[in-house]
């Protein structure tokens, strides 16, 4: 989702594949692609990338896109630690993910690592509602930041309340309203990670 919502935002044209979880993304065709099976992977001027925030930054730099900072702007390192943060928040909403989705039984299920996880994500969060407050965006325009961000706090939202987090809740608010982000929502009949709107820690 994140870097489709970053192609979108770029206006770039490009040709989706869809994979579904399971044998698809183990095959050795994708493999080649992709050594781990997962998504995304991105096959561009001949090569293929399969980091997103690689990708990101790629895209960016190939495309000179306004939503990048190039080496010597005076914004590149703030672009560049708020780009691999995402990375901070998604690990624990990944966990958390395995935990209340991935995993079906409750006995396999651990509420300790839940609640620890959980309140790890609510800081990392944290961090973020303070820097927005009295902010649009997380740099001062609109960024591949504020799309990586964005997509980290997607998965969050079904973990974590973002209401208490005011600056964070608005933000998220302002950027889920643009059409590019719009457009890699599900459509019916497509297969769903997150089937519920909030998913809370079981009592076991």
């Amino acid at each position: 989702m994140r870097n489709l919502w970053l192609l979108y935002e770029m206006d770039l044209p490009f040709t989706l594949v869809v994979h579904e979880f399971g044998k698809a993304l183990r095959s050795e065709a994708y493999l080649a692609k992709h050594p781990l099976g997962r998504v995304p992977s991105l096959e561009i001027d001949g090569k293929t990338l399969f980091e997103t925030g690689a990708i990101t930054e790629y895209l960016c730099e190939r495309f000179h896109s306004p939503l990048g900072r190039v080496a010597g702007d005076s914004a590149r390192m703030e672009w560049l630690q708020w780009l691999h943060y995402a990375e901070t928040v998604a690990v624990h909403g990944a966990t958390l993910t395995q935990q209340h989705i991935v995993i079906h039984e409750d006995k396999d299920r651990s509420p300790l690592l839940m609640k620890l996880e959980t309140r790890r994500l609510e800081k990392a969060l944290e961090v973020l509602d303070r820097h927005l407050e009295g902010r649009d965006y997380m740099l001062s325009t609109f960024s591949a930041v504020d799309v990586s961000l964005g997509y980290s706090v997607y998965v969050a939202q079904h973990i974590v309340k973002l209401a208490p987090y005011k600056a964070l809740n608005a933000w998220f608010e302002r950027i889920s309203a643009r059409p590019a982000y719009q457009k890699t929502q599900p459509k019916a009949g497509d297969t769903l990670i997150y089937t519920k709107a909030f998913y809370e820690i079981p009592v076991l």
